[in-house]
C-alpha cells in the first residue's frame, strides 16, 4: 500500500470569525510554498467572509531552491529549457491522490461539499490544480489558474470526471509559462464542455497583477458568495 504525505500549510479566515461555508485550496508555483499564496487570502477574504482558505505546502523540497517547494521535479528538462509532457503528466499523476486526500480532508472536517470549493492555483499550482480538478467525481465550485498550463490536453475529454467552470489568468509577457498556454487551455477545456473565462494580461510577466487579483476575487464571490 502506497503512504500518502500528509499536506499542510498556512490558513486565514474565515473574516466572519464563524464557522466556514466555503474552503478555498490555494497551490503554490515551483520554488515557493503555501506562504507565497495566502497572502492571497486577505484581498479577497472581505467579500467572502466564510470562507477559510488554506495553501498546503507541496511535498518536495525544490531542487533548485531548498528554501521552497515543488508539487514535481523539473530535473529531467530537455537542453532547450522544456519539461517533456509525459514527465508532466507522470508528476501531476503523482501528487494527485495527496492533494484528493488533503482537499477531501479539509471538505470533512468543516462539513462542507464540493460545490463549497474552490482551487486556486499559480504556475506549477495552475498545472496540478487543473489535474486534480476535472479529476474530481463531484463537481466543485470553481477552479481560477493564474501563469498555468492544461497537462494532458490530448485525453481530457475522457479524463474529466467533472467540468468545474474556470478562470484563467496570464501575463502577456510571461517568460516562464508562455502566455500562449492558457490560450490553448482555454480553447482545449472549451471544445470538451468546460466553460472557460481567459484573460491575457498587457504588459505582465510571471505574476499576478492587480487587475488579476480582482478579477480572480470577482469569479471566487461570484461562485462561493452565497
Amino acid at each position: 500500500m502506497t503512504t500518502l504525505t500528509p499536506l499542510d500549510g498556512p490558513t486565514w479566515g474565515p473574516a466572519s470569525g464563524g464557522k466556514p461555508t466555503s474552503l478555498v485550496v490555494l497551490l503554490h508555483g515551483w520554488g515557493a510554498d503555501g506562504f507565497d499564496l495566502i497572502d492571497l487570502a486577505p484581498h479577497w477574504g472581505p467579500h467572502l467572509p466564510g470562507t477559510l482558505f488554506v495553501a498546503p505546502n507541496a511535498p518536495d523540497v525544490c531542487e533548485m531552491n531548498p528554501m521552497g517547494r515543488q508539487w514535481f521535479s523539473l530535473g529531467d528538462m530537455s537542453p532547450s529549457g522544456g519539461l517533456s509532457e509525459g514527465s508532466m503528466r507522470a508528476g501531476a499523476d503523482a501528487i494527485r491522490p495527496a492533494l484528493d486526500a488533503f482537499i477531501d480532508g479539509q471538505l470533512a472536517a468543516h462539513d462542507l461539499a464540493d460545490d463549497r470549493l474552490a482551487l486556486v492555483g499559480f504556475s506549477q499550482g495552475t498545472m496540478v490544480g487543473l489535474h486534480v480538478a476535472i479529476r474530481r467525481p463531484a463537481a466543485m465550485a470553481g477552479f481560477v489558474g493564474y501563469s498555468g498550463r492544461l497537462i494532458g490536453a490530448a485525453g481530457i475529454a475522457k479524463d474529466a470526471a467533472s467540468k468545474p467552470p474556470m478562470l484563467l489568468v496570464h501575463g502577456a509577457i510571461d517568460d516562464v509559462v508562455p502566455s500562449e498556454s492558457t490560450e490553448s487551455a482555454a480553447r482545449d477545456l472549451t471544445a470538451a464542455g468546460f466553460q472557460v473565462e481567459a484573460h491575457i494580461r498587457p504588459g505582465l510577466g510571471h505574476g499576478i497583477d492587480p487587475e488579476g487579483l480582482a478579477l480572480g476575487g470577482a469569479f471566487l464571490a461570484a461562485r462561493l458568495g452565497g
